[in-house]
């Protein structure tokens, strides 16, 4: 049973994982995308997509939040202009973990791990959607009379 257990250890002090992470994320943030095990970069995400999170707004505040946790200014910087602008209007979901198989010298599941919006390549295919709210409409838009159309001219005639 694993009642409590919310945080993989990765086999790490409390320090040493938190500084691990913290490299991790800048190395994420500055590449857009890494190479590590599958294990890793579970744990990476769960501690890079809320920083992801507190970038969409940018204030004094959520900086010095960032900061506290990143302790890289460079990469705060990264984080707050380049990332936050390409994923101003997504929900949440910042990162995709792909799974590229063992590595050679130990066997460990290795996986790449990837900003969403940085990945050109996968994006291509998908023409853009088109956005669409939960909220009905209201009856004033809908009861609103067609505009006429305009009175198309041949020009065979002419």
């Amino acid at each position: 049973m694993r009642h409590g257990k919310k945080v993989n250890h990765l086999g790490r002090k409390t320090a040493h994982r938190k500084a691990m992470l913290a490299n991790m994320a800048c190395s994420l943030i500055e590449h857009k995308r890494i190479n590590t095990t599958v294990a890793k970069a579970k744990a990476l995400k769960q501690f890079v997509e809320p920083l992801v999170t507190k970038s969409k707004e940018d204030t004094t505040h959520n900086r010095r939040i960032v900061f506290s946790k990143l302790r890289n200014k460079y990469a705060v910087t990264e984080l707050f202009r380049e990332v936050a602008t390409k994923v101003g209007d997504r929900p949440g979901g910042y990162t995709r973990i792909i799974k590229l198989g063992n590595r050679l010298g130990d066997n460990a599941d290795m996986a790449m791990i990837e900003l969403v919006d940085y990945n050109e390549l996968y994006n291509a295919g998908k023409p853009a959607k088109k956005k669409s709210t939960r909220r009905s409409r209201s009856k004033k838009t809908e009861t609103a009379p067609a505009a006429p159309a305009p009175e198309a001219t041949n020009s065979e005639e002419e």
